[in-house]
């Protein structure tokens, strides 16, 4: 193990016991992270849109260039109604997770009975339960989940991202660690 990255063990439990903090805090106003979060990708969505309409009409003679205009302006379109209204984008973009979950959940439910003759085949069953449950669940309790949905995924990212980095930096000092002679 290298020796000066071993020293600076204190600085990954730093950063980790910082995203962890975060995390907290953003679990704490789910509501407020899903609305900031949906702005700033509505943000991005409009910058990429002019990106893209500049960049349609820079080259005029290329063939795409009608589908690269439509594309910038529903780009900045989207971007815009995100910015707009945060708790509606918040709310799409939940309905679109909860149709991703719930087709594949159903994907995962047919492929476990395809695969009934393996060994563990009812963890992928169940897994696919629990993805269509939750897919389910989210649908029915639009909007309601459209508003801490996404500050939740963040949280838990950023909890979990924080565990990490404290539990490898105590591993660094850990290995740093050299015991007395006896």
């Amino acid at each position: 193990m290298d020796t000066s990255l071993t020293q600076r063990w204190p600085f990954f439990v730093g950063v980790g016991a910082i995203l962890f903090g975060l995390g907290i805090m953003a679990w704490v106003d789910a509501l407020a992270v899903s609305l900031a979060s949906t702005i700033l990708f509505g943000v991005l969505l409009f910058v990429a849109g002019t990106v893209q309409l500049v960049h349609a009409f820079v080259v005029r003679d290329w063939s795409g260039r009608l589908m690269s205009i439509a594309g910038g302006a529903l780009y900045i379109l989207a971007g815009t109604m995100m910015m707009e209204e945060p708790s509606t984008g918040s709310m799409v973009i939940t309905l679109f997770i909860s149709a991703c979950l719930v087709v594949s959940g159903i994907a995962r439910i047919i492929m476990a009975f395809q695969q009934r003759g393996l060994q563990g085949w009812w963890f992928i069953l169940l897994g696919g339960l629990i993805s269509l449950l939750v897919g389910v669940c989210l649908y029915v309790t639009l909007p309601w989940s459209g508003l801490w949905l996404i500050g939740t995924f963040i949280a838990v990212e950023l909890i979990a991202a924080g565990i990490g980095w404290v539990q490898f930096g105590f591993a660094l000092r850990q290995a740093n660690y050299i015991p007395p002679a006896n």
